[in-house]
């Protein structure tokens, strides 16, 4: 994987629609900080080796010590001006280690590796789970023949145990292991019926069945467009098999999205159309395909 090297420049792709600047602290999850250079994990300290990703909702780095390594997320604590945030960074963190315990144990669940403390405090916002040897999913991929019928496996156990991922629309959640096999990650903001009162969970069970069903809709969509010979001539229509509450979704999602990067243009962090290919460090999940990008024949 494409990793910052610590202490020194990162590996940069250059940006496809020109220079931009690099974000302000108050669209960085940590402000002007980057991750620890070191934390520690059940009294063992790791140094940070790269850093993945920081946007506006967290900062994502790796982690070694004698030879093993581990993913640590800090989820936010600049504030939004004068708008305290770490009240936010703590119920994410709590959440998402919440879901690793409860779907612990499934094979392509990356394992929780407890608290992460820096100089013997713990983080409150702070989640760390085992390194995933291999890549995000890329845009033409092509997966080996048993890779979605595991994948689709994988969700189906995630589903039984009660929990919606909620986020598989973005490919940089699936993981191609070194083995050719998938990976779930980032359950930051996945759902699970509440455990107690029991009328508020027989509410919410409508909401967890439609969650269930756009994971599954998001699953056949990246199966339609890496492994449509899977599916059929018939069964690789994408636009005709969104459910209406997707579509309904995207009714108010797309012109966010488009609002936001003329807003991350304008202020000069992206560049172009504002994809966020252009920005100054985009994250690591983009910048494989970037590179592929630019050195395939045009």
């Amino acid at each position: 994987m494409i990793a910052f090297r610590d202490g020194a420049e990162p590996d940069r792709v250059p940006a496809a629609g020109g220079p931009v600047r690099l974000r302000p602290a108050v669209f960085r999850a940590l402000g002007h900080d980057d991750p620890p250079a070191s934390v520690q994990l059940h009294g063992v300290t790791f140094n940070r080796i790269a850093i993945f990703k920081h946007d506006s909702w967290a900062a994502t780095a790796v982690y070694t010590a004698a030879g093993r390594r581990a993913v640590c997320k800090f989820n936010r604590l600049q504030p939004v001006f004068v708008l305290p945030m770490r009240w936010l960074g703590r119920l994410l963190a709590a959440r998402e280690h919440r879901f690793m315990e409860r779907l612990a144990g499934i094979e392509g669940i990356p394992v929780s590796l407890g608290p992460v403390c820096v100089a013997g405090r713990p983080l409150a916002n702070a989640v760390c789970h085992e390194y995933i040897t291999g890549h995000p999913l890329a845009e033409h991929e092509r997966v080996a023949d048993d890779f979605f019928p595991r994948l689709a496996a994988l969700l189906a156990e995630v589903h039984r145990r009660g929990v919606a991922h909620v986020d598989l629309h973005k490919r940089e959640n699936i993981l191609v292991g070194d083995d050719g096999g998938p990976h779930l990650i980032d359950f930051q903001i996945s759902f699970a019926l509440p455990s107690r009162p029991r009328w508020l969970a027989a509410a919410f069970g409508g909401v967890l069945r439609v969650l269930q069903q756009s994971d599954d809709y998001h699953l056949f969509k990246h199966r339609a467009r890496h492994r449509p010979d899977q599916l059929g001539a018939a069964g690789a229509d994408i636009d005709a098999a969104r459910p209406w509450w997707i579509r309904a979704h995207r009714a108010v999602a797309v012109p966010f999205r488009s609002t936001r990067r003329w807003l991350l243009t304008r202020l000069g962090i992206r560049s172009g159309r504002g994809h966020a290919t252009t920005e100054a460090l985009p994250e690591v999940a983009f910048q494989g395909s970037m590179k592929r990008n630019l050195c395939s024949p045009h």
